[in-house]
């Protein structure tokens, strides 16, 4: 006999044990005589099809393999029509719509006129319902694999619970539950929408063709900006020729919304930016809705946000910000990005002593030392029993990154590298917020200079505003402890959420949507993997 036949012969053997092991337990559906249990067609066929799916097979066996969507009466045609509505709105999920094959599946409905043919299909149906649960609602995509700087944990679920709700009482409450229920997952479905109609229909215009645009200019360049400024939603429709008052506020308002130099003048950048095609901001919201998916879980009532892109940390309260300030986070080098992850705030560190990781310590330096061992002096030399070693008793050529046997501690002081405080939430990234003596940078639009911590512009008022929950004083109880000059931990009682994340498009409670750029590429990358999974720009003219 042929291998292939032989191994169909053994998965339906194994599947009709399968079957009859099942059913002996008092499957009341079976034909059954005093002495023989008959396995019927529908069964077998659901086994042999469900046998290397383990989740669906130990769920079909849980269920003495009955059908979940091609039974007869209303359940069945409940799922059936609750799964076709899911499938025909995919693609408003930027989800790749073309691999669920709803046509197919129709047809394939529409021809299963034997039990081995239902059974089969069945379990079709039930794999791409699987498929399809876990799309929208963790994601297409698996984050690390896309970047390893994207080391956040997907909270994927339990494949039984997903075939548990499909088999509820409202089949169609439960697909909607799926998708991300908070308002920024909702707000970016609203815009996605709206950049396809606008695509279809010829995008935001013609470009703006002036190197730079300022108030009182006139002519076609101030036509074509005034254009697009109507289009994307900061101007009233009407003629003029004239970059006025009105224009000015405008583009005023479009350079707050991505992150740009606030004067109200079409320099270079700003135009650069107005000129990015509706295509561009589509793929960016399509990747912002993948993101909310691997994010889809309770983020706490109280959280800290840190958006990468916009360089800015948040307090969260209720969905509102209760507290925002300028950050500055990583270098766009492969050792220095600010990874993207979750985690729980524990306790602040003020006057905190700088213990210099070690990748640091040896590649910047240990060899500033072997040019020069007095260099550097704010740093101590820290032996393996902790103790300080005289720089002048040390061979520094005789050491390498290797076997470097020393660490580097800088004591507590007004410009110590981490400042006057630190704000923990231990991880395996060693990534932390902190204070900086380095305050010029924070003046800068593109903030990203941190071997990977995330520095911030107000530290202080940052610490006040999570005391505030748990003190009268906060900003009394701080510098109290501040004043003395000694490293002090304080916990804090209600250990907060922190959510390092990286969007390129954001949507606001009220206004217009805010686009950041892709500073470490990372959102490219994610949408080259979408378009490779077969997710499209809907509206793009062929």
């Amino acid at each position: 006999m042929p291998f292939a036949a032989l191994t169909r012969t053994r998965k339906s053997l194994v599947a009709s044990a399968a079957v009859a092991i099942a059913l002996s337990a008092g499957a009341a559906f079976a034909q059954q005589s005093d002495t023989t249990i008959r396995i019927t067609p529908f069964q077998q066929a659901v086994a042999e099809t469900a046998a290397d799916n383990r989740e669906l097979a130990t769920f079909y066996r849980k269920t003495e393999f009955a059908p979940i969507w091609t039974g007869q009466g209303e359940p069945y045609v409940s799922r059936r029509r609750a799964l076709m509505t899911a499938l025909t709105v995919a693609g408003d999920h930027g989800l790749p719509a073309q691999a669920y094959d709803l046509q197919g599946l129709i047809e394939e409905m529409r021809t299963a006129d034997t039990d081995r043919k239902r059974g089969e299909l069945d379990v079709k149906l039930s794999a791409l319902f699987l498929d399809f649960a876990q799309d929208i609602q963790t994601g297409i995509l698996t984050p690390a694999s896309i970047d390893s700087g994207i080391v956040r944990e997907v909270p994927l679920r339990d494949k039984d619970g997903y075939l548990m709700g499909i088999t509820s009482e409202d089949p169609q409450a439960f697909f909607e539950s799926l998708p991300p229920q908070n308002a920024e997952y909702a707000r970016l479905m609203r815009e996605k929408l709206r950049l396809e109609a606008l695509i279809a229909t010829g995008g935001f215009g013609p470009r703006v063709q002036a190197n730079a645009l300022k108030p009182g200019t006139t002519g076609r360049d101030v036509v074509a900006l005034r254009d697009r400024l109507v289009t994307m939603g900061y101007l009233p429709r009407r003629v003029d020729m004239t970059y006025d008052s009105e224009m000015e506020g405008a583009v005023l308002q479009f350079q707050i919304d991505h992150g740009l130099p606030e004067d109200g003048v079409a320099g270079r950048t700003t135009i650069d930016e107005i000129n990015e095609p509706a295509e561009a901001r589509l793929q960016s919201v399509i990747v912002a809705m993948e993101r909310e998916r691997w994010l889809n879980r309770d983020r706490g009532d109280r959280h800290v946000l840190v958006n990468l892109t916009d360089f800015h940390a948040r307090i969260m309260e209720d969905d509102k910000v209760y507290f925002k300030t300028r950050s500055v986070i990583g270098k766009n080098l492969s050792t220095h990005r600010t990874p993207e992850f979750s985690d729980v705030m524990e306790h602040m560190i003020i006057n905190p002593t700088w213990n210099v990781p070690r990748s640091i310590a040896v590649s910047e330096y240990l060899p500033a030392f072997q040019r020069n061992p007095y260099s550097n002096g704010h740093l101590k030399l820290i032996d393996g029993r902790g103790r300080v070693v005289d720089r002048s008793a040390v061979n520094f050529a005789a050491y390498n990154a290797r076997n470097f046997p020393f660490d580097l501690k800088q004591p507590p002081s007004s410009r110590n590298a981490l400042g006057l405080v630190k704000f923990m939430f231990p991880n395996k990234n060693n990534i932390y917020l902190h204070d900086t003596p380095a305050k010029s940078l924070f003046s800068r639009d593109v903030r990203a200079f941190s071997h990977g911590c995330i520095r911030l512009n107000e530290p202080f008022d940052f610490a006040y505003a999570l005391l505030a929950w748990q003190v009268d004083d906060p900003e009394g109880f701080f510098k109290s402890k501040l004043n003395t000059g000694l490293e002090t931990k304080v916990d804090l009682k209600e250990p907060l959420p922190v959510h390092l994340i990286y969007r390129t498009a954001m949507s606001q409670a009220k206004g217009q949507m805010t686009y950041r750029r892709d500073v470490y590429g990372r959102d490219a990358k994610i949408w080259d993997a979408l378009a490779r999974e077969g997710v499209e720009l809907r509206g793009v003219q062929g």
